[in-house]
């Protein structure tokens, strides 16, 4: 770029780029510091060449890259990505330091990191596994000896990925733990965190020498006087710049130790000593002095003080130099957005810094490119008039045009975010910022060869739409934007075509059902039992985000684009892809749209059209093609969600299998029953397990069904074990000392083993013979030899365990415990066990302290159904286990503590295991670990969704006031219920918490439901998970938490309640009163609360007839047709929706003339459009668009450095001036040069250097420019700069002392 002006070489281009033009990967500054922020030094020995002892540091070779060490954890790179840990040789200057990021990252946020590091890595190794078990499933359809020593690498692979998973669980569940202890240092943390730093005078040295081993005398020091002694160490004059560094890195520390410190500083005497850092002409040095600065910076005032230092001038001075001074600019860089964490800090930034960062983020080449437009988009959202002035809009929406910003989210909220209030929308010139990320899909010759920069333009595009300040864009024009992308589906560009489907799914939030990759890959979906297992969705209520949802699936629907792509596209998962696509759209449309809408969209007008032509003339009938495979793509959507509904989601593999193992009752299955002899030895025939004991031979199928058919007749059954060996080779293949199946590898494939031997005792189990023959089987006698070899008091030991830790994650052993449960479901079988010493064993086994897996697959594979032992032994686990097992054992009472809200109707026996399940669950909530406490509270709170067992938690009378915020949702819930609401009254808690909610927990309910939507927006890819570890239910983000008007209005009582209190009325003058109220944000978020709590109680039955005796409906549709307020109008439309739940808040939505979406039996969705879905984008009034300018720089003093009566000066101004024309740069560079050559002195003048920081200030540069101007200064101009200060000479006169260093 610079060459092609002229002066490449004038200007100082990058140094280190690679051939492509793109930075190469560059160290972090912060890893130069300390110990693990320690500066490494160029390697220099003192005057009488020895090291300086003390220093803290270790010196490096002064010719070593620096540009090849690596980062630490929470340091930022180039492309923002985390880098390694730093490794160093070197003993640490504090045990207790804690590393320093961008951000001022703690240790609590670097366990965070951590943990997020372990998750990423779990994430990765259960793909690896999950793609291993689908390839050997694959494997088994072919030849079993072709494909021998496929499997056999296979299955080595899935090892290895079973080991790497439990060590990384291992690992995670470690850190949790470590994040969890306490951090405050112990007594003598003062004496390690100083010891071996200069942190007094030179004099004192050679006494800390003869005191190394104890550290008393260190401790009794005050920090005020560590203080004074750094400081005056720093007095030193013509030190290695390591001394410095080291001193440097010590009062960091003193400031991490003593946080108030920074708060009574003098700054006349540290600002000196800091200043005298700056100055320096060691990068290191100059770094490490910004890095004291920054954790100095107390609050807004401290910053003031900061500037008066000139640390604006000097970190311009230090942005834009080259990149070999990488350390010096990435912690100038980190200074600037320390100004970000103080409350109003950013109005401290100056113009000028603020071009300097903007010229940085405009440079392509340069490293710290990423974090300067991160920078940009943060104080973009915190005064977006300071970047405007700065020029910086124009830049960034560029960059989020190109795609070659990785966060390209964070720009897009950055611009969401200034579009919301009319305020912050006018600042923006063009008002068509956000259209930029569009750009790319608009120009057909930018989508080849550019897959990275179209995904991130995807993503910016995904945020957009997922917001209501986006929508509001989007919908200007009648749609045209969006019409736009769906048209760029007729460029013949496979990626963006994929891409641009991809995103529709992802905005809609569109989940394919798990037969998408078949239908994509060609194969035939007409079999009504390929789509038989799938798992159906949890009843939820409805989501806020599918509201958003439909207002722009009307316009998918009716773009032609869709069809044209179906019907001229040659690539066939393309074509399918639009298919499922459009077929999905219907199908959300008509669950979620007002019949009036929908019914036009899902006859296709478009297709209709096209079929009538057909007809008329003699063409290719390609729209009739098109609906017929659009209707067969839906009945198999249909049939997903019936069979899905059927299955029901099962909350642990035993109950999913006992559901799919089930006898059957259908003709069919009763003919198979009552084969007669000659029949079922055929089958025992076709089995081939009576002709060979090798299993892999096998039908395992027909095995199958003959377990679960003829086995169940007591004659059939009598003919398998006394006629043919069928029945005593199957058991025999799962007797553990006959090493067959307890041998096989555990994947997903040879998981029907373990399916089957659980059938198998589950059918033995109907019959008193099948009973009989398992009391006799040697199957159960070995299980239990097995179990009592775990435990060595039995006095039964084995070298080779069968329930050995690591084969119950390599091998089919722990399938034993599965098999075993089929016997803890029936009264037969607990006898069983009983007589066979199974439930002795099994006590032992929860008494055992190192064997956690064991205990889990014992407790997850056991039915608690019945009462007896196992259930002594859950309560048992419950309360005398470990942390980690009464938090699992807690979560399994779920299955049992909800089992009528997840079927139709509930038996007096699942009524009685219910009741079970919640007193234990009470007795959870007062375990002396809260996580334990929690989870209790959430399965609670799940199982309150039924009335009857709502009413049973209310008599258990659970005492919450110990768990807080924790127990505060559940309290909620008992307000639903008139036993609920008395019991409250009587503790009072319902007064109280009233007045909570009206005085301020309204406005947090705002907050909590707006941080639930975006995070069910975020574009966070969801993760695989083992069965075993399947967490509680929780409700998902995007749904509205409880609320407490909504649960007080469920009951009469409660209703006559608030009518007494007046909250209502209040609310509703409060939105009437403040409804267009576009400025104050802390009144916005008021009429925010008063909007929710009117919509939850308008939600209500007995709650919608508070709503007629006032106008708070029309209100609330006013605000949502004609705020100024983006947010306003998505909230007051949710709100709505909320309304529309009840059936007298539909009948006054309909006299307003919005339609409230129904089910087919009539009952509202939560779902309500008016019949103009325009008026919801409708804008007021055209906004005047006006650049902010209050943050220009004063024009006085532009004015004053345009015009000069020195001549030379003058000349100078003008051809800096020059410098922003491209088309005079070359000759302006010329003639500064030829002015330097000929007159070096006037680069010395500090008034000519403040004149062109003026014109810097005001003027918009590329960086090489900046660099070029400032460079052809002399380098001693900026420290006569600082030095004219009056107040800086007086301070450097007086002598340091410690009651000097603080002020009183």
């Amino acid at each position: 770029m610079a060459s092609s002006d002229g002066f490449g070489t004038a200007l100082g281009s990058p140094a280190h780029t690679s051939r492509g033009g793109h930075a190469l990967p560059h160290h972090n500054g912060e890893e130069t510091f300390g110990d693990k922020e320690g500066t490494i030094l160029p390697g220099r020995t003192a005057k009488d060449g020895s090291r300086p002892s003390n220093a803290g540091v270790t010196p490096a070779s002064r010719g070593a890259s620096l540009a090849n060490l690596n980062g630490q954890p929470g340091s930022f790179s180039s492309n923002l990505k985390t880098v390694g840990p730093y490794k160093s040789s070197r003993p640490p200057l504090s045990a207790h330091s804690t590393r320093d990021d961008v951000h001022h990252v703690d240790s609590t946020t670097l366990s965070e990191q951590r943990q997020a590091e372990f998750k990423d890595k779990i994430n990765k190794e259960l793909k690896i596994k999950i793609g291993s078990e689908n390839l050997l499933e694959a494997l088994l359809s072919k030849n079993a000896k072709q494909t021998k020593d496929q499997r056999v690498r296979v299955e080595q692979e899935l090892s290895s990925s079973n080991r790497k998973i439990a060590e990384l669980k291992s690992q995670l569940e470690d850190e949790i733990e470590l994040s969890k202890r306490p951090t405050t240092p112990g007594q003598g943390h003062l004496s390690s965190l100083f010891h071996g730093s200069p942190l007094r005078s030179p004099s004192h040295m050679d006494y800390e020498n003869d005191v190394e081993q104890g550290d008393g005398f260190i401790e009794t020091e005050s920090p005020t006087y560590i203080l004074a002694d750094i400081l005056q160490s720093l007095e030193e004059e013509g030190m290695q710049p390591d001394y410095y560094v080291g001193r440097a890195n010590s009062l960091v520390e003193l400031f991490k130790r003593y946080p108030t410190l920074k708060y009574d500083l003098a700054w006349s005497i540290f600002g000196l000593r800091m200043q005298i850092m700056l100055l320096s002409q060691s990068r290191e040095v100059v770094a490490a002095g910004y890095r004291v600065i920054r954790h100095s910076i107390a609050d807004r005032r401290s910053l003031q003080t900061i500037r008066r230092l000139h640390t604006d001038e000097m970190a311009i001075l230090s942005l834009i130099k080259e990149s070999k001074a990488t350390i010096e600019r990435e912690q100038a860089l980190k200074f600037i957005r320390a100004f970000l964490d103080v409350k109003e800090g950013v109005k401290e930034l100056s113009n000028g810094v603020l071009r300097t960062v903007v010229s940085i983020a405009d440079h392509f080449e340069d490293r710290l490119r990423n974090i300067a437009i991160l920078t940009l988009s943060e104080i973009l959202v915190k005064d977006p008039g300071a970047v405007i002035a700065a020029g910086g809009v124009g830049i960034l929406a560029d960059i989020m045009g190109e795609g070659s910003y990785s966060g390209s989210e964070s720009l897009a909220s950055a611009f969401v975010h200034v579009a919301d209030t009319p305020q912050t929308r006018k600042l923006l010139a063009s008002g068509q910022q956000l259209g930029t990320a569009f750009a790319l899909f608009t120009d057909p010759l930018a989508m080849h060869g550019h897959e990275e920069r179209l995904k991130m333009s995807v993503r910016a595009i995904a945020t957009i739409l997922n917001t209501w300040s986006g929508l509001f864009f989007i919908a200007q024009n009648n749609f045209a934007t969006l019409r736009s992308l769906l048209l760029s589906l007729n460029y013949p560009s496979p990626l963006a075509r994929n891409l641009i489907l991809d995103l529709i799914f992802d905005v809609l939030h569109i989940k394919p059902p798990s037969w998408t990759s078949s239908f994509l890959a060609g194969r035939r979906l007409t079999t009504y039992g390929r789509v038989i297992n799938l798992r159906a969705d949890p009843s939820k209520q409805p989501s806020r985000v599918e509201s958003e949802d439909e207002l722009c699936s009307m316009w998918t629907t009716e773009s032609e684009a869709l069809r044209d792509l179906i019907e001229e596209s040659e690539d066939v998962s393309l074509k399918r892809k639009t298919l499922l696509l459009l077929g999905e759209i219907l199908k959300l449309a008509d669950c979620t749209l007002p019949s009036t809408i929908s019914t036009g969209l899902q006859i296709l007008p478009a297709l209709m059209n096209g079929i009538s032509e057909e007809e008329d003339e003699d063409i290719q009938p390609t729209s009739s093609n098109l609906v017929y495979q659009i209707d067969s793509v839906n009945r198999n959507l249909h049939k997903s969600t019936v069979s899905s509904k059927m299955v029901g989601l099962s909350s642990s593999q035993t109950m999913e299998v006992s559901n799919q193992l089930q006898p059957k009752s259908t003709e069919s299955g009763r003919a198979r029953i009552d084969m007669d002899e000659i029949q079922f030895r055929s089958l025992l025939v076709d089995t081939q397990v009576t002709s060979t004991v090798n299993y892999l031979k096998w039908k395992w199928d027909i095995i199958l069904d003959i377990i679960e058919g003829p086995l169940l007749n007591p004659r059939r059954l009598e003919d398998a074990v006394k006629g043919t060996k069928f029945l005593k080779r199957l058991i025999g293949f799962y007797r553990p000392f006959k090493w067959r199946f307890p041998n096989i590898r555990n994947t997903k494939a040879n998981q029907r083993y373990v399916r089957i031997g659980y059938a198998l005792l589950r059918s033995l189990l109907q019959t008193s013979e099948g009973v009989q023959y398992l009391m006799d089987s040697k199957l159960i006698l070995q299980l239990s030899e097995c179990l009592a070899q775990v435990d060595r008091s039995n006095g039964l030991t084995s070298t080779s365990q069968i329930f050995a830790s690591g084969r119950l994650s390599e091998t089919l052993s722990g399938g034993y415990f599965n098999i075993l449960g089929a016997l803890s479901g029936d009264p037969q079988g607990q006898v069983i066990l009983e007589r066979r010493r199974l439930i002795n064993l099994f006590y032992s086994i929860i008494d055992m302290k190192q064997r956690n897996d064991l205990i889990q697959l014992l407790l997850w594979n056991m039915d608690f159904s019945l009462d007896g032992h196992l259930r002594v032994m859950l309560s048992k686990a419950l309360t005398s286990c470990p942390k980690a097992i009464r938090i699992f054992s807690t979560k399994l009472l779920r299955k049992y503590a909800t089992e009528e809200t997840s079927s139709h109707g509930a038996s007096n026996n699942a009524t009685d295991v219910a009741y079970w399940a919640i007193r234990l669950l009470v007795t959870q909530l007062y375990d002396p670990e809260v996580e334990v406490s929690e989870v209790a509270v959430q399965i609670l709170q799940e199982a309150c969704n039924s009335k009857r067992y709502l009413e049973y938690v209310v008599k258990c009378r659970p005492a919450l006031d110990h768990l807080g915020e924790i127990g505060a949702p559940l309290l909620l819930r008992f307000l639903s219920t008139s036993l609920g609401y008395q019991y409250l009254s009587g503790l009072d808690y319902i007064t109280q918490e009233m007045d909570d909610w009206f005085l301020g927990r309204n406005e947090k309910y705002v907050i909590l439901v707006e941080a639930s939507l975006a995070r069910a927006l975020s574009h966070e890819p969801s993760r695989p998970r083992s069965t075993i570890d399947e967490p509680i239910h929780v409700p998902e983000n995007g749904t509205v938490p409880p609320h407490f008007y909504r649960e007080l209005t469920r009951t009469g009582e409660g209703c006559r309640l608030l009518e007494a209190s007046g909250h209502f009325e209040e609310f509703v003058s409060t939105i009437q009163m403040f409804w267009s109220e576009s400025q104050d944000f802390e009144i916005i978020l008021k009429v925010k609360g008063c909007l929710w709590a009117v919509g939850n109680i308008g939600s209500m039955e007995l709650g919608a007839p508070f709503l007629e005796n006032s106008d708070a409906v029309g209100c609330i549709i006013r605000i949502a047709e004609q705020s100024e307020v983006i947010t306003m109008r998505g909230t007051a439309f949710f709100v709505l929706g909320l309304i529309s739940r009840s059936l007298h808040g539909m009948e006054i939505l309909a006299e307003y003339g919005w339609d409230a979406v129904t089910d087919q039996i009539g009952h509202s969705t939560g779902y309500c459009f008016p019949s103009s879905i325009e008026s919801l984008f409708s804008e007021n009034e055209p906004i005047s668009r006006n650049i902010l300018t209050k943050r220009s720089p004063n024009s006085t003093n532009l004015q004053a450095s345009a015009s000069d009566d020195d001549a030379i000066e003058a000349r100078i101004v003008k051809l800096v001036v020059d410098l922003g024309n491209t088309v005079l740069t070359k000759r302006a560079v010329g003639e500064l040069h030829s002015i330097k050559v000929k007159e070096p002195e006037v680069f010395s003048s500090t008034k000519l250097f403040r004149k062109l920081l003026c014109i810097l200030e005001s003027h918009a540069f590329r960086l090489p420019v900046r660099r070029f101007i400032l460079d052809m200064f002399d380098k001693g101009v900026m420290r006569q700069i600082v030095l004219e200060d009056e107040w800086n000479d007086e301070a450097e006169s007086q002598p340091v002392t410690a009651k000097r260093i603080l002020t009183s």
